[in-house]
């Protein structure tokens, strides 16, 4: 037994593994962000249902299909390349981070540290820099298709609005997270190879410049 507020460190085994408290960390990490985007979303929804019931409706479940693919799966990803390579990986809730999205979404916009991927047992700088570069990839991934739908047909209604979304949360992550600023994902990718970080880096800023310009 450990308590939760601590990391419990086994010994790495190379497998794809769950710990029990990482999948509650987890649950509780999806829960509070889906929540936090679904008030925020809800006010673009209504117009679109003219409903404030079905349009809280529409926004939770448009808020976890967001939160499961740009927060989820890039943490996901640097978990699963880490334990490939031996190292021990768990997610870990950051409490006050969570509780800080709920707040701020009352106040129309979400500003969450909602946890992170913790890593021991990472042998080099080239292990460093892969496990790091994987999050921001998997953003990238994901995000740019839904940027080219975007651009090339004309969508409207609640499928535009989901396109938009999942285009704009996932480039806006792979940016933020690739900023070299430690702890930051973009500060070790850079320090590993400093061509790769610039094509990534790159590529999220040409992705946002379709929605910002």
């Amino acid at each position: 037994m450990y308590d939760d507020h601590y990391i419990y460190n086994p010994l790495p085994t190379g497998k794809i593994r769950f710990g029990k408290t990482e999948i509650r960390h987890i649950a509780i990490a999806l829960g509070v962000l889906t929540l936090a985007f679904a008030i925020v979303l809800t006010r673009a929804t209504n117009i679109f249902t003219g409903d404030i019931i079905l349009g809280f409706l529409y926004a939770l479940g448009l808020s976890f299909v967001v939160v499961g693919t740009g927060f989820f799966l890039h943490e996901m990803a640097h978990k699963l390349v880490a334990q490939r390579f031996g190292a021990w990986a768990e997610f870990r809730i950051f409490p006050f981070g969570l509780m800080m999205a709920l707040v701020f979404s009352f106040l129309g916009f979400i500003f969450a540290a909602p946890g992170a991927v913790y890593i021991q047992g990472v042998a080099n700088r080239r292990e460093n820099g892969l496990i790091s570069i994987a999050g921001p990839a998997t953003n990238l991934i994901i995000g740019i298709p839904f940027v080219i739908v975007m651009l090339v047909f004309p969508l409207y209604g609640i499928l535009g609005w989901f396109i938009y979304l999942m285009g704009y949360i996932n480039v806006f992550l792979a940016f933020f997270n690739l900023l070299p600023i430690p702890p930051l994902d973009g500060s070790k990718i850079y320090r590993w190879n400093a061509p790769v970080y610039v094509v990534a880096i790159v590529a999220s800023i040409a992705c946002l410049l379709v929605y910002w310009i």
